[in-house]
């Protein structure tokens, strides 16, 4: 069912530096920008981009909205935290740690990047 997600951002240099310090630090590569200026990821078969908001209005971040991305351990979900805090973004909610759920045990890292989209790093225990 998921084929990509994409946030807007109102500063693209910004989001790329902060982005690529993300995806790298999970095995990603930075970006690619296409010639409207967009940035494109491509990591773990599922496709990320950051864009300007066509209408021309400014991009604000969604209420209620959380994009997780999935880590194959707490170790890699503390590298992409860390690199996104040393990126610009800004820690939220709770440490990184494990939390029991509906779901079962999940660890859990949360940041809100520059632009104030809400993030989550998600490993399955």
């Amino acid at each position: 069912m998921y084929s990509h997600n994409m946030v807007g951002s109102n500063d693209i240099a910004r989001s790329k530096t902060f982005y690529d310090a993300l995806f790298t630090a999970v095995g990603g590569n930075p970006a690619i920008q296409d010639d409207k200026g967009r940035l494109i990821y491509m990591h773990n078969d599922g496709l990320f981009l950051v864009t300007p908001p066509i209408d021309g209005e400014p991009a604000t971040s969604g209420n209620g909205c959380t994009i997780g991305f999935a880590m194959t351990g707490p170790e890699q979900a503390d590298a992409w935290h860390a690199a996104g805090v040393a990126a610009g973004g800004t820690a939220i909610e709770d440490p990184p740690g494990v939390r029991a759920g509906g779901f079962g045990s999940l660890y859990l890292a949360y940041l809100r990047d520059p632009d104030g989209n809400k993030l989550c790093a998600l490993h399955r225990m």
